[in-house]
């Protein structure tokens, strides 16, 4: 929980300092901030979701993608190695939240048709449509949400247990007395070393298919047309 508030406390920071002195030729912070921002925006945001309705949810998507970004890199900050997101509570709560988004958000825009618009797809031969519904039943509203949280924390756990037996184990070969051992050691380090560096490319990747996930969520629930 300490490190979930110490990734609230560093976004805020980085960005309110980013923006608090604009100008019209951008430092570095401030270019950083605003190349940020827009990859979110217009990448996932507006992308995704469409120019005409994108706007309102930018915010969330926003503080989605970089309080999941800095979580995750937390696994890769040597002392600190610890991605929250590898706890699955925080990946339920994070996936709860849009869960519960998509849906008020499908029952705002179409009412209580929403539902049937979510499990009845168009063109479906009537033959097999109870089977077709029974499915998107399931899929929609069972299955989506717990991958959308279990692909985020199961990567996330993943890739911290393989560093830690990466480690240990190139600390108990490089040890060994018998000489055949440490080159072994320094092989399993490399490895680690290797694994740790792909890690960060999929704590990054993490972090946006979640983002990019919740857009195409929220997408659906707009659409007038399943």
């Amino acid at each position: 929980m300490l490190l979930v508030l110490l990734s609230v406390v560093l976004i805020s920071w980085f960005f309110v300092a980013a923006a608090r002195r604009g100008k019209l030729v951008p430092g570095k912070m401030q270019f950083l901030g605003e190349m940020s921002y827009n990859f979110v925006r217009n990448s996932v945001g507006k992308d995704i979701i469409g120019e005409r309705d994108y706007r309102p949810f930018v915010p969330l998507l926003f503080a989605l993608f970089f309080f999941i970004l800095v979580n995750n890199l937390f696994g890769s900050i040597p002392l600190i190695q610890l991605p929250t997101t590898s706890h699955v509570g925080t990946a339920y709560a994070l996936a709860g939240i849009v869960y519960v988004t998509w849906i008020v958000l499908g029952i705002q825009k179409h009412g209580i048709g929403y539902f049937k618009l979510a499990v009845v797809p168009s063109g479906v031969p009537k033959a097999i449509l109870p089977l077709v519904v029974l499915i998107e039943i399931i899929s929609t509203f069972l299955v989506r949400p717990v991958t959308h949280s279990l692909r985020l924390f199961a990567t996330m756990l993943a890739g911290h247990l393989i560093i830690m037996l990466a480690a240990a184990g190139s600390e108990f070969l490089l040890t060994q007395d018998q000489l055949l051992l440490k080159p072994l050691g320094i092989l399993t380090l490399a490895g680690g070393v290797g694994m740790y560096l792909f890690e960060i490319l999929i704590q990054v990747l993490q972090a946006y298919v979640f983002t990019l996930l919740t857009a195409i969520y929220i997408q659906g629930s707009l659409a007038e047309e399943h």
